[in-house]
């Protein structure tokens, strides 16, 4: 999964997916490139729904403070 620092460009990986799903729907890769694609793409899902659940929960803040404008940080370790 990404670094916690280093946030995820959730398009970047989002584009890395759909490429990656692309050349394993057309079936000219082997077994191991296969498995190999499989992989990673599992890691580039994580990664993209965690960053959606992040956005969530900062559009959730957002509502809730009702007129306030500004952002708080919310604790990444609430489910």
């Amino acid at each position: 999964m990404a670094n916690a620092e280093e946030p995820v460009d959730f398009e970047k990986s989002l584009k890395e997916l759909e490429a990656l799903v692309e050349r394993m729907e057309q079936g000219d890769l082997s077994l191991e490139d296969s498995l190999k694609s499989f992989e990673r793409g599992i890691v580039l899902t994580r990664e993209c729904q965690e960053a959606l659940k992040e956005a969530e929960q900062k559009v959730q803040i957002l509502v809730e403070q009702g007129t306030e404008t500004r952002a708080l940080p919310f604790d990444e370790q609430a489910d």
